[in-house]
């Protein structure tokens, strides 16, 4: 067993350790280009033939399932 003064030393290097990485890695300095490029490639910006593509392919997709519902009405009532 150590003196009081080694356990104290030994509890600081334990607690400043962990706080010493905490502050360091969470700087913006360090991370923010690499979250502004990760997120532009995750979610990259809207176009407008990209949003008109879905609206059209959407419109499309609802027109055939209202086609499909509206068949199986009709032969219900048949």
């Amino acid at each position: 067993m150590g003196t009081w003064q080694l356990e104290v030393g030994k509890m600081a290097i334990y607690l400043m350790f962990p706080v010493g990485l905490f502050h360091y890695f969470n700087q913006p300095q360090y991370f923010e280009e690499w979250v502004t490029k990760t997120k532009r490639e995750l979610y990259p910006p809207e176009n407008a033939d990209m949003r008109a593509e879905i609206q059209r392919v959407k419109i499309a997709i609802e027109e055939k399932h209202e086609a499909k519902i509206l068949k199986e009405l009709e032969k219900q009532r048949s």
